[in-house]
Order: C-alpha cells, then structure tokens, then sequence
C-alpha cells in the first residue's frame, strides 16, 4: 500500500490492475489486535507488582488470581497471542478454555477479535467487487462505533486504498507468486555473496528463470 510501490507499479506497467495484497490487509488488524492484548499485558504486570509491593508492607504472601484453566492474569495474556491469530475453528481444546477466559476478562479483545475475524471471512467468502464493497462498508461503521483508535487507523487505511484492495475479488489475485519469485532471486545473489555486476546479473537472471 506504500505510495513509493504504487508510483513504480503504475510506471512500469502502466496497463495492469494493481491489487493490494490481502494478507497485509489482514496483517494490519491482526497487529492492532494484538496491540490491544499487549496494552492489557502491561496493565496486568503493573497491577501484580503494585499487589505484591503492598503485600511486602504488610508482610504477607502474595498469591495471584489463577483462572480455571490454571493460568494467572499475566500468563493468560501471555499464552494467548496465538489463538488470536487463527480462526476458532483451529483451535485447541486448551486454547478455546483459554478464549474463553480471556473474552470474559476483557470484552474489548473479543470485540476486536471479532472484527478481524469479519474481514477475514470478508476476503474468504464474498464472491464479487460489489458484494465486497458493500461489507467493507459495513465493517467500516462497526470499527467507527466500537472507537478504538487503531482498528481506526487501519480502516482509514483501507478507505484509501480500497479500490486496489477491491481488485482482489476481480481474479482473487496475490502476490503469493512474485514473493516466492523474490525469494529466489535472493537465495541466487546469496550464493555469490553479493553482486558487483548487476547487468551480467540480470543477464543470468533472465536466462535460468525467464
């Protein structure tokens, strides 16, 4: 979505669609996601060691809340990054008690958990440009309502860049291909720890995977 590749993308092919990759789109809710669990993670640490410097003036033992799952507030914010990630569906027996717990403690996780999952079934399941557009709005306003400011700042980001995140629903095109491409051209320059002569290079280039 940067600017700069858009600007290179249009110069040397100025006929194609250009089509925002949805995975990065997705990155995006999943990191404000997680910037979420993250801010509640610190609160936790800060309000244990506050306890446990109370208990110290009074000379008594500190003991942590422990869930039912046998995880302590910290621990469970910690263990749960992962569940976040996927869809329900994948998960384990012992992640779904952990999601649980967690959506109980903190509604505002499982609100933005909620959304990722939204637009990720947005990408899986709508089978047209315009039935995709009309859910984007749709997700738009809920991420209005709910007020959190980085689920805000992504569907601003998807607003002005939604006519390429719209061309993916054209082809369901990514650049899974170009990556893996990329990849290659990387693990070859890496055999010869580096290029001196780029021309020459490129010369090889065209004539092994052209």
């Amino acid at each position: 979505m940067a600017n700069s590749m858009k600007t290179i993308a249009r110069k040397c092919f100025p006929k194609a669609i250009q089509v925002t990759d949805r995975f990065h789109v997705q990155k995006l809710t999943l990191e404000a996601l997680q910037d979420i669990r993250i801010k509640h993670r610190w609160d936790a640490i800060d309000m244990e060691n506050e306890q446990i410097k109370q208990a110290r003036l009074k000379q008594k033992s500190f003991s942590p809340e422990i869930f039912t799952n046998g995880d302590t507030r910290k621990q469970l914010l910690a263990r749960s990054r992962y569940l976040l990630y996927k869809a329900p569906s994948n998960w384990t027996e012992n992640q779904y008690q952990r999601s649980k717990i967690l959506f109980e403690q903190y509604p505002d996780i499982k609100l933005a958990f909620n959304l990722t999952q939204r637009l990720r079934d947005i990408f899986n399941k709508a089978k047209s440009v315009q039935v995709a557009y009309t859910k984007l709005a749709h997700w738009y306003k809920d991420v209005e309502d709910t007020g959190f400011k980085a689920f805000n700042t992504i569907a601003n980001t998807i607003t002005l860049n939604y006519r390429s995140i719209l061309n993916y629903f054209i082809n369901r095109s990514t650049n899974a291909s170009a990556e893996s491409f990329n990849a290659k051209i990387k693990a070859f320059r890496a055999q010869f720890r580096g290029v001196k002569n780029v021309e020459f290079f490129l010369y090889r280039l065209t004539t092994i995977f052209a």
